[in-house]
């Protein structure tokens, strides 16, 4: 007899009615929770479905490309021109700018707030006359490809909450981030390859480097095929993308079958949507067998690339080589694609730091929107740059006129974007003459969320997952708005 067929036979009355107490448990909880496990289980056999079929509006993005600098970059070093500044070195930043900010722990104890004026020189540059710093020649050469949004703004302080609040848009962690509602709402362009890809490059300094984890690019309480899937920097992209010895791939595909008809089984008898994840995580793992490494062979590219994202990009966990596969991700037809570049938390020493990660990225990013523009492909591909945070204009620790450090600074940052239907060559919003509090177009976290959701054909308004009883959106209960002159 077969072994399902002799369990059921072998159930006694009180196990029976237990199952049925659990079943009926279940589907209420799945009621409450929003799942439609027939759905869930037919939608899954064709990879990672799209939940819109139609897009809410013509979309102006197809994919994007998110570059996250762990540790927050200062603003006023790089992208926010501050002369008045110089003439304020080592003078108390005034009460009334700080206007009893909360402080971290770091610098609450200071008896002095001095003004550091940034070391770095500025000059405008191309059409638009947008101001650059020195530290970043190569962004100079595309100022008018760039849309720089110089008055974002966030309520965290500390790293982990602030890079959870800007990758999920809550605090909290375990909610779905970008890639994860990107990879819900549009689904797959290449079943071979995952909709989400997460890269974490090497800085070339690591004085002072933040923790970063999965739970970053999980998909929360969406389904689990939409999380990100890490490739590692060196090594295989992923583990065990490789047979082991003495299995071949018919072996493996025979394997794999007898798996899916098993996990089937359980899902018919439980119900369980965790069940198809698994399933769908095998039949990837399998067809990411043949593309991957087809993906990873950077040989094939012209020297002319190389020249292009700099030498750096021929070694395996670079930033430059993780924008190079980035382009060959989505030149592929990943959705999605997360690199998160570590090392920007600039408490002191910005003068030995600051430049070598500047010079991590600068080269590298101007490659990646050059080639995306020659391949035809930056009209749909939408480039991010940015932190979870900005920094402070007075130092932390000491202060010279050759060296200083700054604490974290929520009220004000500066990201850019580039492609993607948005609007390059401008720089919205503005700040005070101490890069501290916002005086025009501030941008929110949501704000900021909405806009890349619409640039994407997303009304974030009606992009929704029921859970826990709530109908959860990427923006959160409070009303966000989509910022149209971000928009090409």
């Amino acid at each position: 007899m077969h072994p399902i067929s002799e369990y059921v036979r072998s159930m006694t009355r009180r196990h029976f009615f237990q199952s049925g107490a659990n079943v009926l448990g279940a589907a209420a909880l799945g009621t409450l929770l929003g799942m439609d496990n027939k759905a869930t289980a037919a939608g899954s056999k064709t990879g990672t479905r799209a939940a819109l079929p139609e897009t809410h509006f013509p979309a102006k993005a197809k994919q994007v490309i998110y570059l996250h600098m762990v540790g927050g970059p200062p603003q006023m070093d790089l992208f926010d021109y501050k002369p008045k500044m110089n003439d304020m070195y080592d003078k108390d930043l005034p009460e009334s700018i700080r206007n009893g900010q909360r402080l971290t722990t770091m610098t609450s104890g200071q008896a002095r707030f001095p003004i550091a004026p940034s070391k770095y020189k500025f000059a405008q540059y191309g059409k638009s006359g947008m101001w650059l710093s020195e530290l970043l020649p190569w962004k100079a050469k595309m100022a008018d490809d760039m849309c720089f949004i110089r008055s974002m703004h966030t309520e965290a302080i500390n790293h982990e909450p602030a890079i959870t609040y800007m990758q999920t848009g809550n605090q909290v962690t375990g909610r779905p981030c970008l890639g994860a509602w990107t990879s819900y709402g549009l689904g797959t362009l290449n079943e071979n390859l995952p909709t989400f890809v997460v890269l974490v490059a090497q800085p070339s300094n690591t004085e002072q480097v933040q923790a970063i984890s999965a739970r970053l690019w999980s998909a929360g309480y969406l389904p689990g095929e939409h999380a990100g899937v890490s490739f590692r920097a060196k090594g295989d992209p992923i583990l065990y993308i490789n047979n082991p010895p003495g299995v071949s791939s018919d072996l493996r595909r025979k394997t794999l079958d007898g798996l899916k008809k098993l996990n089937e089984m359980q899902h018919e008898q439980l119900g369980d949507a965790d069940i198809q994840t698994r399933i769908q995580q095998y039949e990837m793992a399998y067809r990411m067998q043949t593309s991957v490494p087809d993906l990873t062979d950077i040989a094939k590219e012209p020297e002319s690339t190389f020249k292009l994202y700099g030498d750096d990009a021929k070694k395996p966990g670079t930033f430059a080589n993780s924008v190079l596969m980035a382009r060959r991700l989505v030149e592929r037809g990943t959705r999605f694609v997360q690199i998160y570049h570590n090392n920007w938390d600039t408490h002191g020493n910005v003068a030995g730091r600051l430049p070598s990660q500047c010079k991590d990225v600068d080269q590298a990013c101007y490659g990646l929107i050059q080639d995306l523009k020659h391949k035809g492909m930056l009209d749909s591909t939408l480039v991010i740059w940015g932190g979870e945070f900005g920094r402070t204009v007075y130092s932390q620790g000491g202060l010279s006129k050759t060296n200083y450090g700054r604490d974290h600074h929520p009220r004000c940052f500066t990201m850019w974007m580039a492609g993607g239907g948005s609007r390059g060559g401008q720089a919205y919003g503005e700040t005070d003459d101490f890069s501290y509090n916002i005086t025009k177009n501030p941008c929110n976290v949501h704000d900021f969320h909405a806009t890349v959701l619409h640039l994407l054909g997303i009304d974030n308004e009606r992009f929704t997952f029921k859970s826990s009883g709530l109908d959860q959106k990427m923006t959160g209960v409070e009303p966000a708005k989509v910022i149209k002159d971000l928009l090409a």
